[in-house]
């Protein structure tokens, strides 16, 4: 099991946002329970600036959203600098590592790119990271991801945390259209979780085929 959230984390969030943690604190907290604050605290500025001095940038944020992340925007994989940027302009923190309650495939569709397949139950649990992320950063993750084109799609998911606590959550998942398919193609055995190995076979956009149409090439991928 991934460790969650330790004491020290939680009160270096504490630190970073005190306007959401004004009340005192009982003696004892689950760690858990701090990613539960971060998805509650609808009208409250929990995710203030990050490493930035000038309070013209200062974002009021409305509401927060729990996101659960598993390929390249995970600490030391390729898309990571999109998060960076995000907690650089306080529109994302990062809350501690975390695993999927339930089982779900994870494969490789075309040019390394991992999906998170929407089929409970087959599969294996797969861990992750857990961030809150604000509504303004949510927008620029579902940009990434190609949600207004069918490339993934945002769902609910549980988490559990190194405590042993269920936290709902939402992921990126591949889109419903081609899913399943993509899991029959890896013949139906998924991944345990997306590491550095698999990230070597990563084709970031810059290198793929010009003109490409994203969907085109998965099916593609599927058919050969």
């Amino acid at each position: 099991m991934h460790c969650f959230l330790h004491p020290a984390d939680f009160d270096s969030i504490i630190s970073s946002h005190p306007r959401t943690f004004t009340h005192s604190l009982p003696q004892l907290y689950s760690p858990c329970r701090a990613a539960i604050m971060a998805s509650n605290s609808a009208n409250r500025d929990l995710l203030s600036p990050h490493n930035n001095n000038n309070n013209n940038n200062a974002t009021t944020i409305s509401r927060t959203r729990l996101i659960f992340t598993y390929g390249t925007l995970k600490r030391g994989f390729y898309n990571h600098r999109l998060m960076e940027s995000l907690i650089s302009t306080g529109d994302a923190s990062f809350i501690g590592e975390c695993t999927t309650k339930e089982s779900f495939p994870l494969v490789i569709g075309p040019y390394g790119i991992p999906f998170l397949i929407n089929l409970l139950g087959s599969g294996h649990r797969i861990p992750g990271e857990l961030y809150a992320v604000s509504d303004r950063g949510l927008a620029r993750l579902d940009e990434l991801e190609g949600i207004e084109t069918g490339h993934y799609e945002r769902l609910p998911v549980d988490v559990v945390s190194g405590d042993g606590q269920v936290v709902a959550v939402e992921g990126y998942f591949g889109h419903r259209s081609f899913g399943e398919e993509l899991w029959r193609k890896n013949g139906e055995k998924g991944l345990r979780e997306f590491g550095k190995e698999m990230a070597e076979k990563y084709v970031v956009r810059a290198n793929r085929r010009l003109g490409s149409n994203f969907v085109d090439d998965v099916w593609k991928f599927i058919s050969a």
